[in-house]
């Protein structure tokens, strides 16, 4: 028998959801076959699998030693070999960082380094994250961008700061703004489309109107200033669709600078730039109610004072 003590981060989570981060290598058959037995107890009393735990509940599992799998401490990277993090907001439940273009937000086959490592790595260092205490929970992204993309990226220290912000975001409680360098002056105001993802080609495809599968999107755009051909932008998401700023200013045909795959690229090579000139300069929280997990969010405006893409347009 193995007993656990549930705190922070379970605080609401299904028992069964539990004991599958438990117990990884347990076959789901296998599990719910203990459940029926009574090899599941919580405050020593046999519960179901649709119950729903509390800060201080005892977990009991009367399950083989085989199916408990801990963490190993090579999954969590040193200090030293994660990337510095760049902290512009932060709270006992939230982290903001600036993710510079050319990092990764999570991991991909390459094996490079990300951004969610430094954060692991900061926490970890402040004492804030115990990667070989924690049962259940380590620190998570709420949003991501592209690789080529810089700016702010929310990071959550605990679970329901987790679901409390992507609720927030589900529900258009956060506005997203970006600054972006184009080809020519795209149009200004309010631009709505229909956008298809192409998993296989990763890549979208954007048209006017309704087609099949497609995802309305809502695009908002405003001139800043211009410097002969090129011209910096501010976009508003008011949907949040894959690669939806880059794919939509192409196919306004304002394409962003840099953009090797929706953009021109004989004119990025002309002006010498590498990589797309977006960056996520700014989060909006709108007024939260008191109960609210996030309530210390409530109204805030978080911005990039000096983005890099402004010093970018500045030498074209």
């Amino acid at each position: 028998m193995k007993s656990f003590t549930a705190g922070k981060n379970e605080e609401g989570m299904r028992l069964s959801r539990y004991v599958e981060k438990l117990c990884p290598a347990m076959p789901r058959s296998l599990m719910h076959k203990g459940f029926r037995n009574g090899r599941v107890k919580v405050n020593g009393k046999k519960a179901k699998e649709d119950s729903r735990l509390h800060i201080g509940d005892r977990v009991e599992l009367y399950i083989n030693d085989e199916f408990f799998t801990s963490a190993p401490a090579q999954d969590i990277p040193a200090p030293q070999n994660a990337p510095q993090v760049q902290v512009i907001y932060e709270d006992e439940n939230i982290l903001i960082a600036e993710k510079p273009a050319g990092l990764l937000c999570h991991s991909d086959n390459t094996g490079d380094a990300t951004l969610l490592e430094g954060i692991t790595a900061y926490l970890t260092g402040k004492g804030e994250f115990d990667p070989q205490g924690e049962q259940t929970f380590r620190p998570a992204l709420c949003n991501r961008l592209d690789r080529g993309t810089e700016g702010l990226v929310i990071a959550a220290k605990n679970a329901p700061a987790l679901r409390e912000m992507n609720r927030l975001i589900r529900e258009g409680s956060v506005q997203k703004r970006y600054l972006c360098v184009t080809l020519g002056a795209p149009p200004e105001g309010v631009h709505r489309a229909f956008l298809l993802r192409d998993l296989q080609k990763k890549k979208v495809e954007i048209r006017s109107t309704p087609f099949a599968q497609a995802q309305p999107i809502c695009t908002e755009l405003h001139t800043l200033e211009t410097r002969g051909r090129y011209a910096l932008s501010e976009v508003t998401l008011h949907t949040g669709r894959t690669h939806q700023i880059r794919a939509h200013l192409a196919f306004l045909g304002n394409p962003i600078l840099g953009d090797e795959k929706y953009g021109d690229r004989a004119q990025n090579r002309a002006a010498g730039v590498r990589g797309q000139l977006l960056c996520a300069f700014s989060l909006s929280f709108a007024q939260l109610p008191p109960k609210s997990a996030l309530s210390s969010l409530s109204q805030k405006v978080i911005c990039l004072q000096e983005p890099a893409i402004r010093r970018s347009f500045a030498v074209l």
